[in-house]
């Protein structure tokens, strides 16, 4: 195990600890009456509750939906973004076409948008993506603008040297160099997206845990949105770690150097 996981092992354990320390206080806050138990459950009834979902199936069908929305509206937003962050961070002309329309847009909160996409595109998937990928795109061109522009010089004019077009230089030496601040901006991102997601789910009320999460709470099924919480609060973090996984093996490098 490399030394720096081998130095997390005790914040993490100390982490674990205070959460369970404050779960087991809130068990015997409800036990003993000093928080209402009906709208605060107890965490074992919780937990139990959840574990019946996952082990029903029950949780597989909104589950999908939400991650298969997340996925695509992600790979979109992140290609797109990248594409458009490196173009913008090494050719000026397309920063000057581009910059107004980015800034523009870019300062407004995603949610705020939701009416007029509604309005445009419906209540479906459509607007879901739609939303969902707006707020993906610009963590992702930002961070890769920068990062374009942060490559070294000497970098750039040895491949022009050695005979590499533009095009080659674009893919063979200033992406290797902006994928630090290119994952930087797709980890911000990836938070955002599962945001947006829920939330248009919330609002659009056709299927995925943001509209179980609401169903149950106009149910006032107070146990199941709870433990839908939980199950949506797992999955953040579950997405979170896999994506630091990945991050590890795609810019090895850096971490090697760390």
């Amino acid at each position: 195990m490399p030394e720096g996981y081998r130095g997390r092992w005790p914040d993490r354990a100390l982490s674990a600890a205070a959460i369970i320390v404050s779960l087991g206080a809130l068990e015997l806050a409800v036990h003993f009456g000093s928080v209402n138990g009906k709208i605060i459950p107890p965490p074992t009834a919780v937990l139990q509750r959840m574990w019946d979902l996952v082990s029903s199936g029950a949780v597989l069908p909104p589950l999908g939906t939400t991650l298969y929305l997340l996925f695509v509206a992600y790979v979109c937003g992140c290609g797109t973004a990248i594409l458009l962050g490196l173009l913008m961070g090494r050719f000026r002309p397309v920063y000057n076409l581009l910059e107004p329309l980015v800034e523009l847009l870019r300062p407004l909160p995603k949610p705020a948008l939701l009416p007029l996409l509604i309005l445009l595109l419906g209540l479906g998937d459509t607007m879901k993506l739609t939303t969902v990928g707006l707020a993906v795109f610009f963590p992702v061109l930002i961070n890769a603008i920068q990062g374009a522009r942060g490559v070294d010089p000497v970098l750039i004019n040895t491949a022009r040297t050695f005979g590499y077009s533009p095009l080659a230089i674009l893919w063979k030496v200033i992406l290797p160099a902006a994928a630090p601040m290119i994952f930087v901006g797709m980890r911000v991102s990836l938070a955002l997206g599962l945001l947006l997601v829920v939330l248009t789910e919330m609002l659009a009320g056709t299927g995925g845990l943001g509209f179980l999460i609401v169903d149950m709470q106009r149910s006032f099924k107070v146990l199941d949105m709870y433990a839908w919480l939980v199950i949506l609060a797992v999955l953040g973090f579950a997405l979170n770690a896999t994506f630091v996984r990945i991050e590890h093996w795609a810019i090895y490098w850096v971490v090697e150097v760390q």
